[in-house]
């Protein structure tokens, strides 16, 4: 595997629901499900048989998950590299961004020589991927929390030898001052596509914003919060990889991240026990 993080299907899709599942449920298992357990699970969020193998067959091609035996049960085991891509998406998705404006800034400046010129789509897409924005051909800024996260991933991916880094060294202490001066409002809209990522937030606030947990566990109990736990993190599994967590002075006013994130943590601290409990049940059956 060369690639340093898996690609995000898009939110709601066979392969991004199984990858969720996995980041909330499938470690704590123990890093393996039968096939039966994971497709009745899928089952309850609509997703049909057919469609939940051909997703796992490109999961296991990705190398993200191996097809397993336990005794007769045919299952599937996280591999290695989906450990660590699972667990770089708890960083992002669980914790709200560092939006104070003294961390700091840092600056990603890379050269890739013509030789190995197929590795520059790759580096982009990390660096995109990681919440950087272009300043120039070959110059990417984040906010300085981001650095250190990005640079491992493109260790990981054997791409950090065409970066060199401003504004961060190794071993960086985030409570030193930054040598790298702030930008403004003006640069920030033009290195980050802001009315997009809006755009986004309010997409998802429109669909969770007035949902009432109570009355989802009351109607459909432990089932119906896994399903709704399920959705509701594969459909913010998009933003920890667009949005760098920019301090608020330098957002428009009423930025709807903030509204979308206390959305998120809402629903999720009414959903994710309950729905541990109903995974817990189905796979005790059997």
């Amino acid at each position: 595997m060369t690639s340093a993080v898996l690609p995000p299907d898009r939110p709601g899709s066979p392969g991004s629901l199984i990858v969720t599942f996995a980041g909330l449920h499938l470690r704590r298992l123990g890093g393996w499900i039968a096939v039966a357990d994971l497709l009745r699970a899928l089952a309850a969020a609509d997703l049909g048989s057919t469609a939940g193998r051909q997703a796992l067959t490109r999961l296991k091609t990705r190398g993200f998950l191996t097809a397993e035996k336990h005794g007769t049960a045919a299952g599937y085991t996280l591999t290695e590299f989906g450990r660590r891509d699972l667990a770089g998406g708890d960083r992002r998705i669980f914790t709200a961004p560092d939006r104070d404006p003294a961390a700091g800034w840092a600056l990603a400046v890379f050269s890739v020589p013509e030789s190995d010129r197929d590795h520059r789509h790759r580096l982009r897409t990390l660096l995109a991927g990681s919440g950087f924005g272009a300043v120039a051909n070959g110059v990417w800024i984040a906010p300085r929390p981001l650095a250190g996260p990005t640079r491992a991933e493109l260790a990981a991916g054997d791409l950090d030898r065409y970066v060199t880094w401003f504004g961060v060294q190794n071993g960086d202490d985030p409570g030193t001052p930054s040598p790298i001066a702030a930008p403004g409002p003006a640069q920030v809209a033009r290195w980050w596509d802001l009315a997009g990522l809006a755009q986004l937030y309010r997409s998802f606030l429109s669909v969770w914003g007035d949902v009432d947990p109570a009355t989802v566990l009351r109607d459909g109990g432990e089932q119906a919060a896994f399903v709704h736990d399920l959705r509701l993190v594969d459909a913010w599994r998009v933003f920890p990889r667009t949005d760098p967590g920019l301090p608020l002075p330098l957002l428009p006013d009423d930025w709807p991240g903030v509204a979308a994130w206390d959305t998120f943590t809402r629903l999720r601290d009414a959903w994710a026990e309950p729905g541990r409990v109903w995974v817990d049940a189905l796979v005790a059956r059997t």
